[in-house]
């Protein structure tokens, strides 16, 4: 995808990743961030992280369950369900959820993936019983009808409308990550389709919630200002007599061999300046080759850090062709993940300029292989940020979140740096040359409309 269409579609999401490969690449002598864990005999997982640099603690649930698990014909029932999460209960009047947290000091939000729904709070440490209370209400005493869930159907859909379907870059993002997996369900945009979006009732709401938000689906992370000793009782008065329930399988359709590459061309009149992207399959943690996740990181380290970066090297300073280049992958996932990159060409410059470019420098890559120098530099570039990710509140509680919520372990990430720093030269070069193949790839182009 473009540069401008990555940033804006999955902002978030890569923001965390980056984030969490910051974090991951600690010093390989420390833990990362030696959390404590405990689960509830309801099934509850419960992982707190100690950070005092500040009196505050963040409170986050995540379920495991996203927009991949949702029955054929109702996209968008997650996202919307994480929307009436906010109506109330029958303690908590609805919309009042947001307002208690806010009248306490503290922020709260929420956000939907293809593979997890998470609820967070921030406040100070002695409002931590308060949004324990609050957020383990609605976990199973959600109260929903026609008056509250078809109003937030209508802001569902505004929201699609404004930032979806009046944004080119948007557009251009959802047809093609349709064409990067061709059956499986991350090609469904997680907002759902609207016509889809336009049929979903009450009762299919109250569905979903049933059956995926029980606590032996959901995982409790609090980090900040605390310890396992404070938060044991607190989650166990809250959580704890929340009865555990029978819980799906996560039955995901498997993704086709991949026998041609695929190219996305879209030319809107609001476009002002041109985009070219281009995505390949690739595997993550948990499904393809997984021994090339880890390699595969360094690579998007050595070809997009920064100025750095070979295609920055090549195609922004050399060549002067792109304003920016982005090179994203993340291996934290449920089943497969994409590697990704984007470019702005300046002024004047064609996507097919660019385009060119990124094939001549990706096929001396594929070629000639990256150097020993170049992997070694990378990693240390990862471990140097890891020194400034590492204090901010929000890093521990989404990085061992995702990876817990999509079938990983803590000790994954306690490892990780470990098994960075085993990465060679040769297993990049060889990850880059079984991903970067032109039948895995889909190219997308973004064009403004002339006159005439």
């Amino acid at each position: 995808m473009g540069f401008a269409l990555l940033r804006r579609a999955r902002m978030d999401l890569l923001a965390f990743a980056a984030l969490g490969a910051a974090v991951f690449a600690a010093p390989v002598s420390a833990q990362v961030f030696d959390p404590a864990t405990f689960t509830l005999d309801n099934g509850l997982q419960v992982v707190v992280v100690t950070n005092r640099r500040a009196p505050i603690v963040s409170h986050m649930v995540w379920y495991k369950v996203g927009a991949a698990d949702e029955p054929v014909g109702k996209s968008g029932i997650a996202h919307f369900v994480e929307h009436l999460m906010f109506k109330g209960t029958r303690e908590v009047p609805p919309g009042q959820f947001s307002k208690i947290v806010a009248r306490n000091g503290g922020q709260d939000n929420a956000f939907t993936t293809q593979d997890y729904t998470a609820y967070f709070q921030n406040v100070a440490k002695d409002r931590l019983d308060l949004v324990m209370k609050l957020e383990a209400d609605r976990m199973t005493n959600l109260v929903l009808t026609d008056a509250e869930v078809l109003p937030e159907r209508d802001v569902v859909l505004e929201e699609r409308r404004s930032r979806t379907d009046n944004s080119p870059e948007m557009q251009l993002y959802e047809h093609a990550r349709a064409a990067l997996f061709l059956n499986h369900p991350y090609r469904i945009p997680i907002i759902g389709w609207k016509h889809e979006i336009e049929r979903l009732t009450t009762a299919d709401a109250l569905e979903f919630y049933r059956r995926w938000y029980r606590p032996n689906n959901a995982i409790l992370i609090v980090t900040g200002d605390v310890t396992a000793e404070e938060v044991r009782p607190l989650a166990e008065k809250h959580y704890g007599p929340i009865p555990r329930g029978a819980v799906p399988e996560q039955n995901r359709i498997e993704e086709p061999p991949h026998l041609a590459p695929r190219r996305v061309e879209l030319t809107n009149e609001r476009v002002r300046q041109p985009s070219w992207g281009r995505s390949w399959l690739a595997p993550s943690y948990r499904r393809g080759a997984t021994e090339h996740a880890l390699a595969l990181q360094v690579l998007a380290e050595v070809l997009g850090s920064g100025a750095t970066g070979r295609l920055h090297r090549s195609i922004v300073v050399e060549q002067g062709l792109a304003g920016s280049v982005g090179v994203w992958y993340s291996p934290t996932a449920v089943d497969h993940a994409s590697f990704d990159i984007g470019i702005s060409p300046r002024p004047g410059i064609k996507p097919e300029d660019v385009e060119k470019a990124v094939e001549v420098e990706l096929a001396r890559v594929l070629k000639d292989g990256l150097t020993a120098e170049e992997v070694d530099r990378a990693k240390t570039l990862m471990v140097r940020n890891a020194i400034f990710a590492r204090d901010s509140l929000r890093t521990a509680p989404n990085v061992l979140g995702r990876a817990l919520a999509t079938g990983g372990s803590v000790d994954d990430v306690e490892r990780w740096p470990e098994r960075l720093r085993r990465v060679t030269v040769d297993a990049v070069n060889a990850a880059a040359r079984a991903v970067l193949v032109p039948e895995r790839s889909v190219t997308s182009v973004l064009r403004p409309r002339t006159a005439g």
